[in-house]
Order: structure tokens, then C-alpha cells, then sequence
């Protein structure tokens, strides 16, 4: 992995700051403006720096707009507002307007799973301008009855969520953190303290408790969402790190069971984060999914 302070320091400055609702929202963007369109989407409680590690060669293959879901990353942190997936779908949407042309495909990891999937929902009505042309899964909670959520994550959500989240420090961030990667592919200080300043800007780590709400929205909208898998309206596959304890092997068994014919690249060294822990692994799946590009 190549995520430090300093990387992510220059992933800030090598960004822009859009307008969105009255809020700053954080997005980067490259790649040939003729190329096809591909929107990332990161996990929670990281951001859009998580991709840097495959950075260059998307680049090189798309035209790629990532972004910080608001609440997330060098995106603003309102404190009094209520996050929702909907929101946040339509935070995405609004960026594939500003920036994309045509049609488009998606990269999802964690959290924006569940953002991949509603817009696979929306492409699916005819509700967007563009509609999703494939969509790649990283590790993340596709299947609600599959998600194992961590210790600290149930904290979080319970009653005392607002008052537990003043404990989360880098120490004890750190040590979470790092038990959901794969055994070998650990981030080191370095990185841990990369991810630590960007979750914490602007008091970000104060909101872990509410930025956490995606986890009901997932149960929610579990009808509409899991359709997206069973039926989905374009290519779908799973690139996925099978050692990860929340969303690894146990996920690909699930939606195999589910949908068969989803293609799915199992990544049996790799967790959570596979695009951080093995970048290259990860390309080369998603090149293979998408006939080589």
C-alpha cells in the first residue's frame, strides 16, 4: 500500500470542492475525459483516498470521478445531520450529472455498496440521466443477513452510540481497524495514521455514531436492494477479500446461492480492504470482469 500522511495530504490538494445542498463535497477526478466513465464509490469510515493504491491504472484505463460521501473524508461534516443512503445516492448521482456524459460504470466498496445498489435500482426505473453500464462489488454488506457487524459498530449504534465514540482514539482506532484485514496484509503505523487524520478531519471521528445509520437503511431497503443481485439490470460481480470477518468468503457463498450466475473473483489473502491490501490482485479482477479494459 502506498497510503500515508503525506499521500493523503496530496490527495486532498490534487482534489477539488464542489457545491452539493450547501455542503463541500470533496471529489477527485482523471482520466482521458473520452474514455469510459467509471464512479467509485469508498466505504465507511475511510473515504475516496482508499483508491489511491489502483489510482494510476483506473486512470489509465477511465475516465474516473471519486468522491467523500458527505460526512466522510475532506467532505463537510455537518454534525446535525441526519446521514441517509437515499442522500448519499443522491450526492452520487448529482456527481455522474456534473461529470459524466454517457452512460457509466461503478466500483463499490463497504458503505457505497449500498449506494451502488440503489443506483442500480434507479438505473433500473429510468430515474437517473445515465444509466449504470456494469457495476464491480468490493467487500461490503450486499446481503443484510450476511453483514457481521464488529463489536465496536454494534457500540456505536446502540443507545449510548453519542457518548461512546468520544472513547475512539487512534490507539483503539487502530487496533479495530487493523482485525479486519487479512492476516498478512495489515496497514502499518503509517497508514493507520494516514486513515486516522482523514476520518477525524473536521471532527469526523465524532460522527462514526451517526454515519453508522447505514446499517438500518440496509434493512430498510434490504427488498429493493437484493433484487439488484437476483435480477441485476447490467453485469454485476464480486471482487471480494475472503478473509475479511464482516463481508469476506462467507458474502460470495450468500450471493452465490442467491444468483449463481454472478461472476465472483475470490481474493483468499486478502480482507476487508482489498483494494489497499492487494491493488494489483484487485485490477486484474476487475480488468478480467470487464473484458480486459
Amino acid at each position: 500500500m502506498n497510503i500515508t500522511p503525506r499521500s493523503a495530504e496530496q490527495w486532498r490538494v490534487d482534489g477539488q470542492f464542489v457545491e452539493w445542498q450547501g455542503h463541500q463535497i470533496f471529489v477527485r477526478t482523471g482520466g482521458d475525459p473520452s474514455a469510459p466513465p467509471l464512479l467509485l464509490l469508498h466505504g465507511f469510515p475511510t473515504s475516496s483516498l482508499d483508491w489511491l493504491p489502483m489510482w494510476a491504472d483506473l486512470t489509465a484505463r477511465y475516465r474516473v470521478v471519486a468522491f467523500d460521501f458527505l460526512g466522510f473524508g475532506f467532505s463537510d461534516k455537518p454534525k446535525r445531520h441526519h446521514y441517509d443512503m437515499l442522500d448519499q445516492s443522491d450526492l452520487a448521482v448529482y456527481l455522474v450529472d456534473e461529470h459524466f456524459a454517457a452512460n457509466f460504470h461503478i466500483l463499490a466498496h463497504d458503505y457505497g455498496v449500498s449506494a451502488g445498489q440503489e443506483l442500480l435500482v434507479r438505473s433500473c426505473d429510468g430515474d437517473m440521466a445515465h444509466r449504470v453500464l456494469s457495476c464491480a462489488f468490493l467487500n461490503g454488506g450486499l446481503l443484510p443477513a450476511q453483514h457481521r457487524a464488529r463489536r465496536i459498530q454494534k457500540l456505536l449504534v446502540g443507545p449510548f452510540g453519542g457518548l461512546i465514540v468520544h472513547l475512539m482514539n487512534r490507539k483503539r482506532f487502530g487496533k479495530s481497524f487493523s482485525a479486519i484485514f487479512g492476516r498478512h496484509t495489515r496497514p502499518s503505523a503509517a497508514e493507520l495514521d494516514a486513515y486516522w487524520s482523514v476520518i477525524s478531519h473536521n471532527g469526523g471521528n465524532r460522527l462514526q455514531h451517526k454515519l453508522l445509520h447505514y446499517i438500518a437503511d440496509r434493512r430498510t431497503h434490504a427488498a429493493y436492494w437484493e433484487a439488484m443481485l437476483a435480477d441485476p439490470p447490467c453485469p454485476i460481480a464480486l471482487i471480494n477479500g475472503t478473509q475479511d470477518p464482516v463481508s469476506g468468503g462467507h458474502l460470495v457463498d450468500a450471493v452465490a446461492a442467491l444468483n449463481p450466475e454472478v461472476p465472483a473473483w475470490r481474493l483468499d489473502h486478502l480482507g476487508h480492504y482489498p483494494q489497499t491490501e492487494g491493488a494489483a490482485d484487485v485490477m486484474a479482477g476487475y480488468a478480467e470482469f470487464r473484458g480486459g479494459l
